[in-house]
């Protein structure tokens, strides 16, 4: 035992310090240390410690006995499962085919949207072809009379009038006076609109349209096909011809001076193409005429002439006949 000494008294003897913390009555450094101990809990089963491993470093714990090693020997790594692997990749297998699929229907729907587009397109090429056409064909009076009029003529050949219009070309000739070429017109009329002059031995008619007036010459004339041809010293544009034979139900303007009133226009179709008439052939229509159309042009919707209207039946409606214009442009060469 040590003795210490007591500043205010002698020597006594040396007590252990105490710490409140630690003067517990199961604490080695207490007072109550050496007092009786209350009977060990049992041990708790739990994880039992690893043995001490010669060089193994261990934790000491607070009672100072060993712990568990801070650092032991590596493990085996644990052998990880390849189903998973296997797993993902064929998810994206079956999601990339799917990609694929949908990508490949896409692209066929889309080609049948381009294909269905572009045959639309098509049909509507065609129909815009046709309905041009159609328009194209479109019979129209009155753009035909504008373009007709122009050149057509009330012929006064002495007592008689007619209709008289120009065709071909216009061609120079020489005039009386000094030699100079002037421009002169040829048109064709019926011979029975210029009979009584010409069979008087004279050759002249007139022209009359409004107020002028313009003096023309009997040229040829064919008694049997009821056709003359004239000359007038005045450019006249001449109407084209058809070449084509007519068929019936062709629509037609009919463009004359019935009775004296010139620039009438009437219309109707061909009813029908007679080629086989006693005399000539003869094209029958359904256009109103009257005395004074006769040697009036019938034209069609393209303002070519077919034929000059001739006659019509007496005591009936709708039955008119022409002459073929081919068998006045053979018979004069002028067409």
């Amino acid at each position: 035992m040590t003795t210490a000494y007591d500043p205010f008294g002698g020597p006594g003897q040396r007590r252990q310090p105490q710490d409140p913390l630690l003067s517990l009555p199961d604490h080695p450094s207490g007072e109550w240390a050496t007092a009786a101990r209350p009977p060990a809990p049992p041990p708790r089963i739990g994880h039992p410690r690893p043995a001490r491993r010669e060089g193994g470093p261990y934790l000491v714990s607070s009672t100072g006995g060993p712990a568990y090693p801070v650092v032991s020997e590596p493990l085996d790594p644990p052998r990880r499962s390849l189903l998973l692997p296997i797993l993902l990749a064929l998810l994206l297998l079956a999601g990339g085919g799917f990609m694929a699929w949908r990508l490949d229907r896409a692209d066929s729907r889309l080609n049948g949207q381009l294909a269905a587009s572009q045959q639309r397109q098509t049909e509507l090429a065609d129909r815009a072809q046709k309905l041009e056409k159609q328009l194209a064909g479109v019979f129209d009076p009155e753009a035909i009379s504008s373009s007709v009029l122009p050149s057509v003529f009330r012929v006064r050949a002495g007592n008689f009038t007619g209709t008289a219009f120009a065709v071909g070309d216009s061609s120079g000739g020489d005039s009386s006076s000094g030699g100079t070429k002037d421009k002169q017109s040829t048109l064709l009329t019926n011979y029975h609109v210029v009979e009584s002059v010409w069979e008087s031995g004279s050759k002249k008619v007139f022209l009359e349209r409004g107020k002028d007036e313009v003096s023309a010459t009997i040229v040829k004339v064919s008694k049997s096909k009821d056709i003359a041809q004239l000359r007038a010293d005045k450019d006249i544009a001449g109407l084209a011809v058809a070449k084509e034979t007519v068929k019936p139900g062709q629509q037609v303007v009919v463009v004359g001076s019935p009775l004296g009133l010139e620039d009438t226009v009437t219309t109707g179709v061909v009813s029908a193409y007679r080629p086989g008439d006693s005399d000539e052939p003869s094209i029958q229509f359904d256009a109103p005429i009257n005395p004074g159309n006769s040697g009036g042009p019938v034209v069609n919707g393209d303002d070519q002439v077919i034929g000059l209207a001739t006659a019509k039946a007496r005591d009936a409606e709708g039955i008119g006949l022409a002459i073929p214009i081919k068998t006045a442009c053979d018979a004069f060469d002028v067409c």
